[in-house]
């Protein structure tokens, strides 16, 4: 990745929309959604993967500075911890639920809990939370076949 791209991608890892991005950087945002566009083809990411699957990679490959914890890791249950790796591999909520175990219908409360229970904003949020908890792994590449 080129320093600019390095530079938006840790704004990224740093919980930050493109908007927000655009906003604090001074870039117009449709560059920044140019810029946000490379950095997913140079992830060998699907063209509509979300910011989530996206920040699991840039800290699984260490693109970007990993996370360190602010607060101590949650007592999660394994069906959250499966839940969790759902939603940093996978962007269609579908492929979460199945990758989760979970029937579609009870995803989103699943989901719901799980961002409660960690304290996040957001799924972007969760994944970096436990990146800096290392409940996530730096190795997509025995994942690699995973959907986005």
């Amino acid at each position: 990745m080129t320093p600019t791209l390095q530079r938006v991608a840790q704004h990224l890892a740093n919980g930050l929309t493109a908007q927000e991005i655009a906003t604090q950087t001074g870039l117009a945002a449709v560059t920044v959604r140019q810029y946000l566009r490379d950095i997913r083809e140079s992830l060998h990411c699907p063209p509509r993967c979300k910011p989530p699957v996206i920040v699991h990679r840039l800290f699984a490959v260490q693109q970007v500075a990993s996370p360190t914890a602010d607060r101590p890791t949650p007592r999660l249950s394994p069906e959250q911890l499966l839940l969790l790796r759902a939603v940093a591999e996978h962007s269609d909520a579908r492929d979460i639920a199945v990758a989760a175990k979970l029937a579609p219908a009870d995803q989103r409360a699943a989901l719901d809990q799980l961002l409660i229970n960690t304290g996040a904003r957001d799924t972007t949020h969760l994944v970096i939370l436990a990146h800096g908890w290392k409940l996530l792994g730096t190795d997509p590449a025995a994942r690699s076949g995973a959907s986005q």
